[in-house]
């Protein structure tokens, strides 16, 4: 079952300066969000203060309406997923990589996240580093589901990626969202925020 989550008014200071001023985001169970922004004005900052990895200055954010500086970090983020831009592979195989701070994954679960992230079981004996950009992008998202979240946050999932590709991630965020998962896709691609999101958000 999703969780909703809520950013209110957040501002972010790094260095000086105001990456974020009084932003706002919600992410609703079961549908998508496009994050919408041209690159710099700070989407991924945005997805990084959701899982605490950036602290606030002002504003809060709720899952569920808990706010998450009272969640346990670690427990957040089993529930609060984050798929980075340009995710990085560890080394060894995909198995390897989905298994990385999962001690209690079997092989089902296995099979489970990699069929959900639109990958076939045979993809686990592959090795990580030697996959193309967008199987990576889908691996990244297997690795996400592992942790069975509630909210799945996916930074410029389609960067980089060719239609098809495209396409493929979409049709796996359409479906991950039909089975209740909240989804918020920070792009700045407007075609794939228009053909897949559920409604959108905008920073300026």
């Amino acid at each position: 079952m999703g969780s909703t989550l809520s950013a209110r008014e957040v501002t972010v200071v790094m260095a000086d300066r105001r990456v974020l001023d009084a932003v706002e985001l919600t992410v609703q169970s079961g549908e998508i969000t496009a994050l919408l922004a041209p690159s710099g004005a700070g989407k991924s900052t945005l997805l990084r203060a959701c899982v605490r990895l950036v602290e606030r200055a002002a504003g809060t954010i709720t899952l569920d309406g808990t706010e998450i500086r009272e969640l346990d970090a670690r427990a957040l983020r089993r529930r609060v997923g984050l798929v980075a831009q340009a995710p990085a592979m560890l080394p060894g195989s995909v198995a390897d990589n989905l298994r990385y701070g999962v001690e209690d994954l079997d092989e089902s679960g296995l099979r489970s996240a990699l069929e959900a992230a639109d990958l076939d079981a045979a993809f686990a004996e592959r090795e990580a580093r030697a996959l193309s950009g967008g199987e990576r992008a889908r691996v990244a998202l297997a690795r996400a589901l592992t942790r069975d979240p509630e909210v799945l946050l996916l930074d410029e999932p389609t960067a980089a990626l060719d239609e098809e590709s495209t396409e493929r991630i979409g049709s796996t965020l359409r479906s991950l969202a039909g089975s209740g998962l909240g989804i918020c896709v920070a792009t700045h691609d407007l075609r794939f925020a228009e053909a897949w999101s559920d409604r959108e958000a905008r920073l300026a």
